[in-house]
């Protein structure tokens, strides 16, 4: 099993999809929190609390859970690369037991997806208070209290990321897995929080339960002001955590088992 794990992390960094995901992330983290920051949630529209109250800093990193969909297509297009190209029937010929393959290859987009929420989250932290310094504001939050959310970010990232290998393997074509990863998360969950009754299970969903872990409540708060549906009700960050949990486990049983019946071509 370790010379299989071996030979994915070598696959993977052969590729350059490593390095795309770690650019991605850095841009989206201290890019996207260091823009935010500097212009100040008092200045958005309509106005938020600011960068000294601690509704205003959760906003802005909170707003980071939405763009989880990055790290799911980026699980979604590993896998399904490798039905694309066929290097996936190579890796079974060679290595014939393909449920230690597939978990050796679970285990490295793991790893892959932890280190995409690390920087992440450490280029957030580097934007939100140097965006906060050139605002000229503080930061409402306690570093430990930053930091226990953004580590909470980058854990959700490494379960997007599992997600995306999931479905990946599931559909197998690379296009059809593309379009369903990021429609569904991009436009699918933020559509059905608009609609009344439906909304009731947006809490339960994988974006419902990663703005309960961040604490992040105000794009659906606002959605309930401004539109004839009833106010979507968060679960606790517990709840959240657990539910992650269990889509994490299924992702994995997925990325797993779906393959081991599938003809080589």
């Amino acid at each position: 099993m370790q010379q299989l794990i071996v030979a994915e992390f070598r696959r993977l960094l052969a590729t350059r999809l490593w390095w795309i995901a770690l650019l991605a992330a850095t841009g989206l983290g201290g890019g996207l929190v260091g823009c935010l920051a500097l212009v100040g949630p008092e200045h958005f529209s309509p106005p938020m609390p600011g960068l000294h109250t601690a509704a205003g800093a959760r906003l802005v990193l909170g707003i980071l859970g939405y763009t989880a969909f990055v790290p799911a297509a980026f699980g979604t297009l590993a896998v399904t690369s490798e039905y694309r190209h066929r290097t996936v029937d190579v890796t079974f010929l060679f290595a014939p037991s393909r449920w230690r393959v597939l978990t050796a290859k679970l285990a490295v987009f793991a790893v892959g997806g932890l280190c995409y929420g690390a920087v992440l989250a450490g280029t957030a932290a580097v934007g939100l208070y140097a965006g906060a310094a050139g605002h000229g504001s503080t930061v409402g939050v306690p570093v430990g209290a930053v930091a226990g959310l953004l580590g909470r970010l980058a854990v959700a990232m490494a379960v997007y990321t599992l997600l995306g290998v999931g479905v990946g393997a599931l559909v197998g074509n690379q296009v059809a897995a593309l379009c369903l990863v990021i429609g569904y998360l991009y436009l699918g969950e933020p559509v059905l929080m608009m609609i009344p009754g439906a909304n009731a299970a947006y809490p339960l969903l994988p974006g419902g339960a990663t703005a309960a872990l961040t604490g992040f409540h105000e794009v659906s708060d606002a959605m309930a002001a401004q539109l004839p549906t009833t106010a979507i009700h968060l679960v606790s960050p517990v709840v959240g955590a657990l539910v992650l949990l269990g889509y994490t486990l299924v992702a994995a049983a997925v990325a797993v088992f779906a393959p081991l019946r599938r003809d080589l071509a």
